[in-house]
């Protein structure tokens, strides 16, 4: 079963309200590396099909369009909001409780002062397209 780990990072982390602009460079790189080897643990075990550290807010887009007229191509997501969706895991896994647990590992990297941040890990199952034997 495929899953969708997305790890939103802003002011809702359980443990950690630092702002990630205010972390040290040091911080960040551990942080960065805490995350790189959770991936290769996962790539070892077969169980890692994508993972990607995603842009910050100030270089979203948000593009609409009704397909007739020229798409309507607006700056970042909420600017309000102080949460913003950093980047992402893209799993295979035998069972649920098994993402489930990377999530929870993937939580806990370090933040300031090397403590887990508890970074919140939205965990969503991949649906496969439908047959046309519907």
């Amino acid at each position: 079963m495929k899953y969708m780990l997305l790890k939103t990072y802003g002011g809702t982390n359980a443990y950690c309200d630092t702002p990630i602009n205010e972390w040290t460079p040091e911080e960040i790189k551990a942080h960065i590396d805490f995350q790189r080897a959770l991936g290769e643990e996962l790539a070892k075990s077969g169980e890692l099909v994508d993972a990607q550290g995603l842009a910050g807010p100030d270089d979203a887009l948000l593009v609409s369009s009704d397909g007739r007229s020229a798409a309507v191509i607006t700056d970042g997501p909420f600017p309000e909001t102080k949460e913003f969706l950093a980047g992402y895991y893209l799993i295979d896994v035998d069972s649920r409780e098994r993402a489930l647990e990377i999530a929870a590992q993937a939580s806990a990297g370090p933040g300031p002062g090397g403590k887990p941040i508890g970074e919140y890990i939205e965990v969503r199952a991949v649906m496969s397209a439908p047959t046309g034997d519907l």
